[in-house]
């Protein structure tokens, strides 16, 4: 991909932009970048790029937008380029097009879905290291695939949102999958059509295309968009048929990448081998299986990878046991879907949820854990929606509500949990919502919950 002397201009200020800025400029592009926050855009000065705050319009001569996956389509910068007929593309799919340039690409395994993108990622980045691969989780991960391209890295376990795919138009993985698919992000698509069409192009171009037996959305998207002569492989908790990865008793098998699929299986690791424990997580594990097989790594290695696999924080992170009453942050489960992996992970469980729905429903989710509930602690403004929920489908369940005059809210949320908690139940923080009407994002929510449980701990204790 030839840029030098090219004019590009960057929107957006971000880490993405900086990642962005900072390559096309060792590219020798003709670099500008544009950010509505002037403070952000400042940050960025001494990278050989032209600011210009807040453009509507490409300057004169623009050859190129690069923008960041945040930004919506209709964005005046980006409507105006498209009808001056300059190319928009993202960060990821400049990354692709950066790194095939190479003498010798990088192999792209890449991940979407509603939940579990960020673990299946993890999981298939110490698989690919068990099996003595320089690998890297980047993209939506915190580690720009930029960044992990220019640093020559061999396998990129990459991790893409709908944005990101929104802004690609020739990416071709190696494998491909989409775990999941459930309400989110559908302002920025229009619709739950619009979303799902974002996430299932990851396929369009694959050379493997990997999909969930248990999510509709998931098969539907590969039947959709899988190329022809893509070869086709499935997971599910099930006995394993020929061309698919599944679990018998407690072993997870593959009987896809096997010479003899008909009558031959590979044993690739247990039950025991998947942190975070749960059955959402056994899932993700056989996906980040599924695209190791398809790199080529042994059946030993997926076991030794997952086994030293450290899950991320806020992920269904054990915090402590108090008085034989386990204490779960899933702080990261910001949606239904993933609350509800969250809380069926658990036999007995008080819930602590609430925050801002984002306009997604949650009657599925109380329909289909109400049976596991001990009791339900809600906080934020969207909490009287799920008791609403609770209300129809979990009668019987007590529900307590923190106040919004509450000065530590996660505080009074853990010490209401305990009062309805009893030992051998779990009490989970598994909000199914965002959090910044109470905090700054699920980070500074799971911390305020584990420092609650610590301090619950702590009085026990004394």
């Amino acid at each position: 991909m030839d840029l030098a002397g090219r004019r590009v201009l960057v929107a957006g200020a971000g880490v993405t932009g900086r990642s962005v800025v900072t390559a096309l400029a060792g590219l020798g592009a003709r670099v500008a970048v544009t950010d509505g926050n002037a403070g952000r855009l400042a940050e960025l000065d001494g990278l050989g790029a032209t600011l210009e705050p807040g453009l509507d319009v490409p300057p004169e001569g623009t050859d190129l937008v690069v923008t960041s996956p945040g930004w919506r389509p209709t964005a005046p910068l980006l409507t105006a380029a498209a009808e001056a007929g300059v190319e928009v593309i993202g960060d990821v799919e400049l990354a692709w097009r950066i790194g095939q340039s190479l003498d010798d690409p990088p192999a792209w395994l890449a991940v979407t879905g509603t939940n579990g993108k960020t673990t299946t990622v993890g999981m298939l980045e110490s698989i690919l290291k068990a099996a003595g691969v320089d690998a890297v989780a980047c993209g939506n991960v915190g580690h720009a695939v930029l960044d992990a391209v220019r640093g020559g890295h061999r396998a990129l376990a990459v991790e893409l949102s709908s944005f990101q795919l929104h802004w690609s138009s020739t990416l071709a993985p190696a494998a491909s999958v989409v775990l999941n698919l459930a309400e989110d992000h559908l302002d920025w698509h229009g619709g739950m059509a619009g979303y799902a069409e974002a996430k299932g192009t990851i396929h369009d171009r694959s050379a493997v295309v990997v999909h969930n037996l248990t999510d509709e959305w998931s098969t539907r998207l590969a039947d959709g968009h899988a190329p022809a002569g893509a070869h086709r492989v499935a997971f599910g908790f099930d006995t394993p048929r020929p061309g698919e990865l599944g679990v018998v008793e407690d072993l997870l098998v593959d009987r896809a990448f096997v010479a003899d699929p008909a009558r031959s299986a590979d044993e690739l690791g247990t039950l025991s081998d998947v942190r975070p424990a749960g059955p959402h997580n056994v899932g993700n594990a056989l996906a980040a299986a599924a695209l190791a097989r398809a790199y080529g790594v042994p059946a030993e290695a997926v076991g030794a990878g997952l086994r030293s696999f450290t899950p991320g924080a806020h992920r269904a992170v054990p915090v402590a046991d108090v008085g034989g009453v386990r204490y779960v942050n899933d702080s990261k489960a910001t949606n239904p879907h993933a609350a509800a992996g969250s809380v069926l992970a658990h036999e007995s469980v008080v819930w602590i949820a609430g925050g801002v729905l984002k306009g997604a429903a949650v009657d599925d989710l109380v329909a289909r854990v109400a049976g596991r509930l001990r009791g339900v602690v809600l906080l934020g403004v969207d909490s009287p929606v799920i008791a609403a929920a609770v209300a129809r489908h979990a009668p019987d369940v007590p529900v307590k509500q923190v106040l919004s005059g509450d000065d530590e809210p996660m505080t009074t949320a853990v010490g209401m949990a305990s009062d309805l908690a009893r030992p051998g139940d779990a009490v989970v923080l598994a909000p199914a919502a965002a959090s910044l009407d109470m905090f700054r994002d699920y980070g500074h929510r799971g911390d305020a919950f584990t420092a609650a449980v610590h301090d619950l701990e702590r009085k026990a204790r004394s």
